[in-house]
């Protein structure tokens, strides 16, 4: 039996998704938490200026990371998660050539970079253990050039449908931003406890303002509803990862009884109201986080008019705090006495 008949189509693709989003994270989460930050004080601290341009590096080399982290999901050697990370960089679209000069262009487009990655994956599977001692000399020509190029033509049309996603759903939020709010932020409640990156779908689609802004709180509602949820049934620290890290700590457990997202699910659509009627807004990046590393928080207060005013301070804690903690234990108890949902159904063992 060979390697690639051992992986089911389910599991390739669970390995493409989980590189993608680790590769994400890495690449990301240093500007998401800094970049932001550096940007408010740079005028009183020029010196940071290195911190911005480390940070906005690292967000420009996410694609061959994408392939890099997707190589290790399945196991590559060097050799071939060089090639594939290689690879999915030309595919991507991130470089530019203008003029004869190749210019970063931004990140590239996340879902071309993740369909040339698991492309890339796959011609490597198939090719290695045929070229056997030539593997060297043929492999990375060879995927580099088809898989690259292959990544290179579908770029247009990727990024055209991903574009024209991202463009309908922050115009139907502009034109209807509470009810809009209410549906992004329960989305992003069911995503962020699924196998699918919420980080991910937003960078993809280019989410951003009131939609970017509804996504982060729907993830709020599930990181401190499921925090409280379990809090009977959980460790201290485990509860707090809920918010702290991620909700999808209850991946298992979502997969098993979907039904105990309803609290979540009734929390989120208020805080995707309030996120329309107050114009919270956000960035690709941020929509995905909750208040994990403080990203959301952070942006939002950024993008708000008057920025870090003690008015805008207080309205962030308000809404990103004592709202969501507040609506979760109300939903909780409330569906708890239906019996729709126990304590138990929250129960998470690391042992």
């Amino acid at each position: 039996m060979t390697e690639q008949t051992k992986l089911t189509g389910k599991q390739f693709l669970m390995n493409v998704l989980n590189g993608l989003s680790l590769a994400i994270l890495i690449a990301l989460i240093p500007s998401a938490l800094l970049g932001e930050l550096t940007k408010a004080i740079l005028p009183y601290f020029p010196s940071l200026q290195f911190i911005l341009d480390a940070t906005t590096i690292a967000m420009r080399l996410l694609p061959v990371i994408i392939g890099v982290t997707v190589a290790m999901q399945f196991g590559r050697s060097a050799l071939e998660a060089g090639t594939i990370g290689i690879a999915t960089q030309v595919g991507s679209g991130a470089i530019r050539i203008e003029e004869g000069a190749f210019l970063m262009a931004g990140i590239g487009d996340v879902i071309t970079a993740g369909v040339t990655a698991a492309l890339a994956t796959y011609m490597v599977m198939q090719l290695s253990p045929r070229l056997k001692t030539y593997t060297v000399l043929v492999l990375p020509m060879t995927v580099i050039v088809v898989a690259g190029g292959i990544g290179m033509f579908l770029l247009t049309y990727i990024s055209q449908i991903t574009t024209y996603i991202g463009t309908v759903i922050m115009t139907m939020t502009e034109l209807q931003p509470i009810v809009m709010g209410m549906l992004i932020a329960m989305a992003f409640s069911l995503i962020i406890v699924s196998p699918i990156s919420t980080v991910g779908i937003a960078t993809a689609i280019s989410l951003s303002g009131v939609a970017a802004g509804a996504a982060n709180l729907g993830v709020v509602a599930a990181g401190f509803g499921l925090a409280i949820a379990g809090w009977q049934m959980n460790a201290t620290g485990t509860s707090l990862a809920h918010f702290l890290g991620s909700p999808k700590i209850q991946m298992a457990n979502f997969v098993r009884r979907p039904i105990m997202m309803l609290p979540v699910l009734a929390n989120a659509a208020i805080l995707g109201a309030l996120a329309g009627i107050l114009r919270i807004e956000g960035t690709p990046i941020s929509a995905g986080f909750g208040v994990s590393g403080l990203i959301g928080p952070v942006n939002a207060l950024h993008l708000m008019p008057g920025g870090f005013a003690l008015w805008n301070v207080m309205l962030v804690i308000v809404l990103f705090g004592l709202i969501p903690v507040t609506l979760g234990i109300v939903f909780y108890r409330l569906f708890n006495r239906t019996s729709l949902i126990q304590p138990e159904h929250y129960r998470l063992d690391f042992d």
